[in-house]
């Protein structure tokens, strides 16, 4: 615990970082302060950060139960890769929000992406200005002021650009990339509004996008050709200077909800296309991770498996086992977090809210202890009970004993079982609390920063 209490963590981070696990949401900030276990899990994903930084590309399928720590795993990894010079880009589907639809659905996931496109400058989204108005930042200073006519200034941004021309809509988009250039030098702010309007896809027509443009361009970005724009922004990011681009797409499971048979498979098949381009180097500096329940893999009426194309690539080999791990594979199964794991998140979780009131929650160690125990021993809990579950109980806990003078936790305990103890579950716990207590110390090592 000593260790722990070293750890001073920012006060507005721990604020949303408690406030996030006591409503059930997943911490947009501040994740690695609460992140305990997935070692492995996060150990893939920096391989494949290592891959795409040589300009390789990847696809993960992060599959779990609701509340069992997809979204959290992608926001440590998102931080993660931030953290480490790369471009992230994160949405979440919705009725709304498909990876192919008509009347919007599609671009409309591709403009929640650039909405939330972050650097490790701009970690909270809206990159995209940035990005740019750095690398010309750079482009000036490599070249100095020996240029007065900016002469040098626009080959240097004509030979970045060139490789991206020869790519679906990439003439297009080096187009639009230079306009802003243009409009940049010239300090044109309507100019450069509109460059990024096309940039996020927010025209809806080929003719309003050349009126505000003031040049032709020939396609907009729609509904059909989103995914052709990421691979280029994955292109264009690595000449910019940074290290690749990642894409999360979490609640899939929104896909696996649609009830039209013909729209479902048309996401399906948009999965596959995504798919392929990943592991047949079709793309370059691009990792692509998508979330979803157990259902959107496997039912084979209307999950990833009811598509016999993605039931072939997907699908465990015969060779494969449940006891067994594969993390090299394409699908990331989230296991159940041990109950030594459980409770040196309790453990954790207890040390931050000492800090953010100032002073220490009136349950002990031992009682600690019960509350994991009251928790498992539900008759089903050591499968199917998720660490949202368990922190937002426990945080209502602290909550209430922090508030009522009069509470103990032998009282809330007693409403909940009507004085009775899960015996059984309570003493494996209390067994295993010796070979947990090294990883309730809050060990900077064990924190991605």
């Amino acid at each position: 615990m000593e260790a722990m209490e070293q750890i001073r963590v920012p006060r507005r981070i721990l604020t949303a970082l408690l406030a996030s696990l006591a409503a059930g949401v997943v911490p947009r900030t501040g994740a690695p302060y609460v992140a305990i276990g997935r070692e492995e899990e996060i150990g893939a994903f920096l391989s494949d950060l290592e891959n795409i930084s040589e300009g390789g590309a990847a696809m993960r399928f992060l599959i779990g139960r609701y509340g069992s720590g997809k979204s959290f795993l992608m926001q440590l990894v998102r931080g993660y890769a931030l953290e480490r010079n790369f471009i992230t880009a994160d949405a979440d589907l919705t009725p709304e929000r498909r990876l192919y639809g008509t009347g919007g659905s599609g671009v409309a996931t591709y403009r929640e992406l650039m909405k939330n496109l972050a650097s490790k400058a701009s970690p909270d989204g809206g990159a995209l200005p940035k990005l740019i108005a750095r690398w010309i930042g750079e482009l000036q200073g490599e070249i100095g002021a020996d240029d007065p006519m900016g002469e040098k200034l626009q080959r240097a941004v004509s030979d970045t650009l060139r490789d991206v021309e020869f790519m679906v809509g990439g003439f297009d988009f080096a187009r639009v990339i230079a306009a802003y250039y243009q409009a940049y030098l010239a300090d044109d702010e309507d100019k450069m509004s509109a460059c990024l309007c096309w940039l996020r896809g927010e025209f809806s027509s080929k003719t309003e996008a050349r009126h505000a443009l003031g040049i032709h361009v020939s396609l907009i970005i729609d509904d059909e050709n989103w995914y052709d724009f990421i691979k280029l922004w994955a292109v264009l990011v690595r000449k910019l200077g940074y290290r690749g681009l990642v894409v999360f797409v979490d609640e899939c499971v929104n896909l696996y909800k649609i009830s039209h048979r013909t729209s479902r498979e048309n996401n399906y098949e948009k999965i596959l296309s995504m798919f392929n381009d990943a592991l047949q180097g079709k793309a370059e500096g691009l990792l692509l991770v998508l979330g979803g329940t157990p259902q959107f893999l496997e039912d084979p009426r209307r999950g990833l498996f009811s598509y016999e194309a993605l039931r072939s690539r997907l699908a465990d080999s015969r060779f494969s086992d449940a006891e067994f791990k594969n993390l090299i594979g394409p699908v990331i199964r989230l296991r159940r977090l041990s109950d030594d794991e459980l409770y040196a998140l309790v453990r954790r979780v207890t040390v931050l809210y000492a800090q953010q009131y100032g002073k220490e929650p009136r349950i002990t160690a031992e009682e600690q202890v019960r509350f994991l125990s009251l928790c498992l021993g539900r008759t089903g809990a050591t499968e199917l009970m998720t660490p949202r579950e368990i922190l937002r109980d426990y945080m209502t806990v602290l909550n209430i004993l922090m508030q009522n003078e009069n509470a103990d936790f032998d009282t809330l305990a007693a409403r909940v079982t009507g004085g009775g103890k899960a015996e059984a579950e309570m003493q494996k716990i209390e067994e295993s609390t010796e070979t947990v207590q090294k990883k309730t110390n809050f060990d900077p090592n064990d924190i991605i920063l």
